[in-house]
Formats: structure tokens, C-alpha cells, sequence
């Protein structure tokens, strides 16, 4: 996969900077805000102020970017118990993006020594001290994953946060799914941006089960994964019935290194023969419904 490049700095609602990049024609966050996002879309959904009572967390941070859901969960955990100590792995295509947030400066939202350890993150790939430790895996990320499941990593919060499915399928399919699920501790939570049918759909088949976010910057929810449906919040029908529609034929990458035309060509042949309901009429019901 190519690392991104030709990125623009852009300016989000709450002030926080954003990157554009051309590669992928996407913002990495929202537009409502980088920072925003960060908390509302990963940090809270995966319970993290609850868990940060005890004595040691793992997250798993899948395109680290800029650094914004490592350095909020960070801020979110250490603020109710300065004690915890965290691991974190951060997987990321390209060390420059990183680097930039540093030297930029888009990390002066949070506390001096987050920004510390994350400048140390970016520059050496590496921290370890008394709070934490840190590691930044650069490469494809369904390559490097296979390195965490092998350690058998448990993560408390996934945070999962490729550019979009359309954008970049190779990030959001089954089998990708399948190591990061592994990764996951029994009681632990994923939190990702996307409400996209293939993409809960992909993590069903995996053994998850999925629940709704509340929206953050936009009208759409995002997602949330976990082992049971404790502690989830329930689909609301009209998406549960997405999940029976074409919409919901998850992506597919059986070696790991299919490339994005072939996913996609890939994901449109089996549509055009599932048996599932066209989701245009699944689109014209609940619009009736809705008008």
C-alpha cells in the first residue's frame, strides 16, 4: 500500500488541524473537528475513562495519523488515575504523517508530557518509561497486524480509523478483521468512524457483535465492536435491516496483499449475485417511511 502524500494542513470547526490528502481525496477527520472526533468517536465509545481504574491498559491504534486518538485516550486515562500504565501499539502506512503532527504543533492541545512522549513516538518509534509503552509499526497495516496477533496482544480499545472503505478497502475487510479481532481482549471494545453495512457486516463475521456511536460532527453514527452485546448500543431497524441488504457483502482479501481495484471488483461480483434485497429498495422503504 502507498504511503499518503501531497497532504494540506486544514483548520477544523473546533480548531484543531486536520490533513488533506490527495491521494485518497479525504480530510483525515471530520470537518466539526479533529479533536472532537477523537473523543467522541474512539475514546468514549471504548469506555476508557471506566477502565482506566485499573493498574494497566493496552490500546491498539490502527492508522495513527497525527496522533490525535493515541493523545486523547492518553489525556482521558491519566486524568482518572495518574497511575495506570498504558501500552500502546500504533500502526501507521507513513512516518511523515506523525513527524508532521510534531512538528506542526497540532499535538499543543494536550498536556506537555503527551506531547513529549508522542514527539519521542514519532522520532524513535519507541517509549518506555514508568507510564508507558509505546510502539509505532510502520508499513501496511495487514502486515504488521500479523506481528501483534503473534504477541498475543490484548487491547482494551481498538481504535479503528483507515481512510474510508470506498477510499481504501483493504483496511476494512474480513480477513484484515480476522487478525485485528485477536487482538482484542475478551472484555475490550473497538470503536471505528464507519456505520457502513460491508463494514459491520465484516465484523460479524468475525464473531463481534456491533452496536451503534453517537453521531459526532455528522447525522451518521459510528461503530462499535465487542465480543457481547453488554454494554452496546442496540441498532436502531432501519439498521438492522442495511444489514440485510447488498450494501452488507463485506470486502474480501483472502493472501492480505490484494490491491484495492481487485477488492472492489472483487466485492461488486458477489453483489450482483447475492441473494440479499437490493439496497435501493431498502433506501426507497425507509425514505417513504421517513416522508
Amino acid at each position: 500500500m502507498q504511503s499518503p502524500q501531497n497532504l494540506t494542513p486544514r483548520v477544523t470547526a473546533d480548531g484543531s488541524f486536520t490533513l488533506f490528502s490527495e491521494e485518497f481525496g479525504e480530510c483525515f477527520h471530520s470537518h466539526s473537528g479533529a479533536h472532537q472526533e477523537a473523543m467522541g468517536k474512539f475514546v468514549v465509545p471504548t469506555q476508557l475513562a471506566r477502565n482506566a481504574h485499573n493498574s494497566h491498559l493496552c490500546i491498539l491504534d490502527i492508522c495513527y495519523g497525527l496522533g490525535y486518538n493515541t493523545a486523547a485516550a492518553l489525556e482521558t486515562i491519566w486524568r482518572v488515575n495518574p497511575d495506570c500504565q498504558v501500552e500502546v501499539v500504533a500502526l501507521e502506512a507513513d512516518v511523515a504523517v506523525p513527524k508532521m503532527a510534531i512538528a506542526q504543533g497540532y499535538l499543543e492541545l494536550w498536556p506537555d508530557p503527551i506531547q513529549q512522549a508522542l514527539m519521542q513516538l514519532a522520532q524513535t518509534r519507541e517509549v518506555q518509561n514508568s507510564q508507558l509503552r509505546a510502539q509505532l509499526l510502520v508499513g501496511d497495516a495487514r502486515q504488521t497486524i500479523q506481528g501483534v496477533r503473534a504477541r498475543n496482544f490484548q487491547a482494551a480499545a481498538i481504535f479503528l480509523d483507515p481512510f474510508s472503505p470506498p477510499k481504501c478497502p483493504q483496511l476494512w475487510t474480513v480477513e484484515f478483521f480476522e487478525q485485528v479481532s485477536h487482538c482484542l481482549h475478551p472484555l475490550g471494545g473497538l470503536a471505528t468512524y464507519s456505520c457502513a453495512a460491508a463494514v459491520r457486516a465484516g465484523l460479524r463475521a468475525v464473531g463481534l457483535q456491533v452496536g451503534a456511536s453517537a453521531p459526532v460532527g455528522r447525522r451518521s453514527p459510528g461503530t462499535v465492536a465487542r465480543w457481547t452485546a453488554e454494554d452496546l448500543l442496540p441498532l436502531s431497524p432501519q439498521e438492522v435491516e442495511h444489514l440485510q441488504t447488498r450494501a452488507a457483502v463485506p470486502y474480501r482479501d483472502c493472501t492480505l496483499d490484494t490491491t484495492a481495484a481487485d477488492i472492489w471488483a472483487q466485492r461488486q461480483q458477489e453483489q450482483l449475485t447475492s441473494p440479499l434485497e437490493p439496497t435501493r429498495l431498502w433506501k426507497q422503504r425507509w425514505l417513504e417511511c421517513t416522508t
